[in-house]
């Protein structure tokens, strides 16, 4: 995996103008022996692989540009709590991912469960919550388009962000920290449908039928369809190609490897 050095990110960014254009801000790393955190959160106008390695040999106008951007702050904010909580590497997927290899990003979703699962720490980012506490009960008054909870309770590919990491700390907008996975565990039930037990113990060795796993998926949200089956995958412990363009075959393919992998035929009611 290829993960950020945050000192050289924070480093760079605070030097701008004296640092050497060839500095290296992404390392190729092996996640199985890596101490690292990383990050959840809810896309926006993100910094892409390219735009990363490059900030600084652009023209001043298009660094400054790609410096203003809500998706270049999250980074910083994110090199600033990981340096904070004593890591020296932190994984991104918007921008350690060199989406213009077709290898490379199908490597790296059939990965991301375990990339999850193997960080020191997730830093979930809700973007939407203003206060410094962690919402203490349903709102459709602020959260009005996702059921009266953040946004990211909503998406496809958070759903394996939450499970999959044993520390998971949760922040507000302003990169406040409100809460943690242990210690809401009893609301996550009640906004997720998944068990306390999960939450906090993770997946493995729990007597869940498939159908029971893809109930929590049920009334998520994705850009791309097919990212409604790869986003499982790691739930599943399956693995296949990346075939986008390809829609609904998509969630076809999967419930095949899933059928391969268990005798449990619930999948079929999905």
């Amino acid at each position: 995996m290829k993960v950020l050095d945050v000192e050289a990110v924070l480093d760079r960014e605070a030097n701008a103008q004296q640092t050497n254009p060839e500095h290296e801000v992404l390392k190729e790393l092996d996640d199985e022996v890596t101490r690292y955190a990383i990050l959840s959160h809810r896309w926006g106008a993100e910094v892409g692989y390219k735009e990363m390695i490059g900030l600084m040999k652009m023209e001043e106008w298009k660094r400054n540009e790609v410096r203003r951007r809500y998706g270049y702050h999250k980074i910083i904010k994110s090199c600033e709590q990981a340096m904070k909580d004593g890591y020296r590497w932190l994984w991104i997927d918007t921008c350690c991912i060199d989406k213009r290899s077709s290898s490379e990003l199908s490597e790296a979703i059939n990965s991301m469960y375990r990339w999850y699962q193997n960080a020191g720490v997730c830093y979930a980012y809700l973007n939407d919550v203003n206060e410094s506490t962690f919402p203490a009960a349903q709102d459709n008054s602020k959260f009005d388009k996702s059921d009266g909870w953040p946004e990211w309770f909503t998406r496809g590919w958070t759903l394996q962000e939450l499970i999959a990491p044993k520390q998971v700390e949760f922040f507000n907008k302003d990169w406040v920290h409100i809460s943690n996975k242990q210690h809401l565990a009893s609301t996550l039930d009640t906004i997720t449908r998944i068990p306390r037990e999960v939450l906090t113990d993770g997946i493995a060795g729990k007597r869940l039928s498939v159908a029971q796993i893809m109930s929590w998926a049920t009334d998520r949200k994705t850009t791309r369809v097919e990212d409604r089956a790869y986003s499982l995958m790691g739930l599943f412990g399956v693995h296949m190609p990346m075939l986008y363009g390809e829609g609904r075959q998509a969630f076809r393919r999967l419930q095949l490897e899933i059928i391969r992998e268990y005798s449990d035929h619930s999948i079929l009611a999905w």
